[in-house]
């Protein structure tokens, strides 16, 4: 999880303030220590720790904050605002040419996931309606050709390639002329990366741009870098003049500081943040949400967001007749397990929760939680669609053959039709005596 190192000790920190009722100056030096040392310990630039230590400070000793009923509250809200205005204040969002054809350029070093991430902003750009053609202009990689056509296979997404050529520029310019032909609006132009910045990628990919005329040029940069991810952003800026970064394998990073560094250093916005390996795992960046993440507030909106883009009217409709009329079924529940896996899976819907503090909820039980939801989907996946519909008919040799088939032991299967048919029963309490049910939840609230 991203900033879990950083977020379990700001709530430490703020847990600490609200057990003190009435706040001294003390208090508040004493906080921010804290604060500045797990900014530092989150490898976040020293330069942007002293910055945000000094603005929350003076806010925090105003006679408002010191006066006020609840201080604590008060400090907590100035943290949140600051680390909001750090990473950018409000969200940056991907631009259009006014024209109606628009050209973004990717650039970056080599294994920061530029060609992946290629892919991945494609996808979320069909889902904005738009038709994106991919451009592979790496010729200086093996298989960097192949390895984008593989991509943009993968999301249903053209690829054009010239593999006789090695002018990227010239390969830029003839895509775009094709693309405009062909009807497509947007081009991506996945470039060659080095594993340092050097005179001849930046003479390459400012030809490129000069050829082209980019609407955007995105840096694809990696947070596992830390601040070496924050000064390859200056780099590439100061010599190409980046719009936006994308931020990939922020998921992998528990320290995050890249992410906090980055917009105050260079100047320019996270517009992205990649958050996994799959093709949607690519998500917009909003600097109030990732600040309410950060301080244990949760981020409701995503999670909102993400629910839609999973959510099926008619089968939502369909399905609350079903459980109306107890006529639920273990294919009902697979296809439900299939919307919370799009959804990124259970650990990324609870970091979402407000309230959901990751370090009470450890790491290995978060994982055992996980294998349980995969071995259930095995185990139903493993049915025939009669067996789902109707789980009566799971005599001993039936469960021998689902359990060899999921992997898993008969017990297992048990469990799963015994939990299913539990679950039956409380929705046939609910719809026949809703006052009954109300009462034997009561007991457990």
């Amino acid at each position: 999880m991203a900033f879990e190192g950083l977020s379990e000790k700001l709530q430490n920190v703020f847990k600490g303030l609200k057990g003190k009722g009435v706040l001294t100056e003390a208090d508040i030096n004493a906080a921010m220590r804290e604060v500045k040392l797990a900014l530092l310990e989150a490898d976040v630039n020293y330069k942007v720790v002293k910055d945000f230590v000094a603005d929350v400070k003076e806010k925090s000793l105003g006679k408002d904050v010191l006066e006020s009923l609840t201080p604590a509250q008060q400090v907590i809200k100035i943290v949140h605002d600051e680390l909001v205005e750090l990473m950018g204040g409000s969200s940056s969002k991907l631009t259009f040419s006014p024209s109606g054809f628009t050209v973004y350029m990717l650039v970056g070093l080599q294994g920061t996931g530029k060609t992946t991430t290629a892919g991945k902003l494609a996808a979320w750009l069909v889902k904005q309606g738009k038709k994106p053609m991919l451009v592979a202009c790496d010729v200086q990689r093996p298989a960097a050709i192949d390895q984008l056509e593989i991509v943009g296979a993968g999301v249903n997404v053209p690829v054009y390639t010239d593999r006789a050529s090695k002018v990227p520029e010239d390969i830029a310019k003839a895509a775009i002329k094709e693309a405009e032909r062909k009807g497509f609006n947007v081009v991506i132009i996945d470039t060659a990366g080095r594993l340092q910045i050097d005179e001849a990628l930046m003479d390459e990919l400012v030809r490129i741009k000069k050829e082209t005329r980019p609407h955007e040029i995105l840096l694809v940069v990696d947070a596992l870098a830390g601040q070496d991810a924050v000064n390859i952003a200056s780099g590439f800026h100061d010599k190409l003049g980046v719009d936006g970064v994308i931020m990939t394998k922020l998921d992998g990073d528990s320290r995050g500081g890249a992410a906090l560094s980055v917009k105050s250093v260079t100047g320019k916005p996270i517009k992205f943040i990649g958050v996994g390996e799959k093709s949607d795992a690519l998500e917009e960046f909003h600097p109030d949400r990732m600040a309410s993440r950060i301080l244990g507030m949760g981020d409701v909106l995503t999670l909102i967001e993400k629910a839609q883009e999973s959510f099926d009217e008619k089968k939502a409709a369909e399905l609350e007749r079903k459980m109306r009329k107890n006529q639920f079924t273990l294919e009902d529940f697979l296809d439900q397990m299939g919307q919370i896996k799009h959804m990124g899976g259970l650990g990324k819907m609870l970091e979402m929760l407000p309230g959901f503090n990751s370090n009470k909820v450890s790491s290995d039980e978060l994982d055992k939680s996980e294998r349980e939801f995969r071995h259930m989907e095995a185990i139903m996946q493993s049915m025939t669609p009669q067996e789902r519909r109707d789980p009566s008919i799971l005599n001993a040799s039936r469960r021998q053959r689902i359990a060899k088939g999921a992997g898993v032991s008969v017990s297992q299967i048990n469990s799963l039709v015994k939990k299913y048919e539990e679950m039956r029963k409380m929705m046939k309490m609910m719809n026949q005596s809703p006052k009954k049910m109300n009462r034997i939840l009561g007991r457990f609230r």
